[in-house]
């Protein structure tokens, strides 16, 4: 396994640059050949190739995960892959190429890998806008969903994740001389501190909806009244009650001052993923596994799209670490064959299980 995620980690691959996608896809594919046999297929996207590999007979459950990641070129030379005193580190090594590894040679272990299927996006991690349609399909024609993200904190599995997006709200107003006549203008600037203050009030954390201006620009010189400004903005809901209520209060957002122009783009693109989703698999999990706990978390990931089809979906089945998006991201070596070995046994109950659709669903 340590081989195998040197041979991933080693080949960078940061989202939306298709080249370096490519031969990472290249190298996924190789990699899933080599352990598991059969074709690994690339599956062209504007975001770069998906990787997908399929048993064969009747699907029964999808192991989903991404081979982008958020570290840029060069990353992997500040930082190389390295296997020490229990710890792996590099680029991608927590999230997630440490979980496509330990999948991967969960799956080995099995004799039978009937009904099985993998898909490894390219663009997780920048809004999976051009896999969300494949992963759907896949996941409904499979009827169960093992997402090999990153686990919680000590090891729990992820039951639970918000929905979350990102809104920019985009103030025009009108430049003057901001000496000379500065009444003549409409600072956009002004305007878009009054929008920050609205937006930030949307947020109702005894919900668990956070709505957080993250960025903000405006202005081109110092004497210069400014005639555009940008907020953008994280929003997470744990209820699709509040997706709504969010997205209809960011498209009813009103200017503050005459002649102000106020744009907004964006939305809520994950849906939450409800913990009813993964209680029927988490209980497989918990038979496996005694001792592994469950938790809601506020990330997002490609299992909130496939828990909100109703398709049973376990998430957190990925790499023991932390750090994820970080530079001291690490995965604890010491768990990766326990974590493999949970995946393989997930499987097999799948595989095992008359008509599962409804089997692994909240009892």
């Amino acid at each position: 396994m340590i081989e195998d995620l040197r041979t991933l980690v080693e080949v960078e691959s940061p989202s939306r640059d298709l080249h370096a996608l490519r031969a990472s896809a290249e190298t996924v594919a190789a990699v899933l050949e080599r352990r598991l046999g059969g074709q690994a297929v690339l599956v062209e996207s504007e975001a770069g190739p998906h990787v997908h590999w399929a048993a064969g007979g009747d699907p029964k459950v999808l192991i989903l995960g991404h081979h982008d990641t958020v570290f840029p070129l060069g990353s992997l030379e500040r930082r190389p892959f390295r296997a020490a005193d229990g710890r792996a580190t590099g680029p991608g090594v927590f999230d997630m190429l440490g979980g496509v590894v330990q999948a991967v040679h969960g799956l080995a272990t099995l004799d039978d890998r009937s009904g099985v299927e993998i898909l490894l996006t390219a663009d997780e991690e920048v809004g999976s806008h051009a896999s969300r349609a494949l992963l759907e399909e896949r996941a409904l024609a499979c009827g169960a969903v093992l997402v090999m993200e990153g686990a919680a904190d000590g090891g729990a599995l992820k039951t639970g994740r918000k929905g979350c997006g990102t809104f920019q709200v985009s103030v025009r107003g009108r430049a003057s001389h901001a000496g000379l006549e500065p009444a003549a203008g409409v600072n956009a600037l002004v305007e878009a501190a009054h929008q920050v203050l609205d937006i930030a009030a949307l947020g109702r954390p005894g919900t668990g909806t956070t709505v957080t201006p993250t960025v903000a620009a405006a202005g081109t010189l110092d004497n210069v009244v400014p005639a555009e400004a940008t907020v953008t903005v994280d929003v997470r809901v744990e209820t699709a009650d509040e997706k709504d209520r969010v997205e209809a209060a960011f498209a009813a957002l009103a200017p503050h001052l005459d002649e102000a122009e106020i744009t907004v783009r964006g939305g809520i693109g994950r849906p939450p993923m409800p913990e009813s989703a993964a209680a029927g698999l988490f209980a497989v999990a918990q038979r496996l596994l005694p001792g592994v706990e469950a938790r809601a978390v506020g990330g997002g990931s490609d299992g909130n799209f496939t828990a909100a089809l109703g398709v049973p979906t376990l998430d957190g089945l990925g790499a023991v670490g932390g750090g994820a998006h970080a530079d001291h991201e690490y995965l604890l070596i010491d768990s990766m064959a326990e974590r493999a070995q949970l995946v393989a046994g997930l499987v097999r109950a799948i595989q095992q299980a008359e008509g599962h659709e409804g089997l692994f669903r909240d009892r």
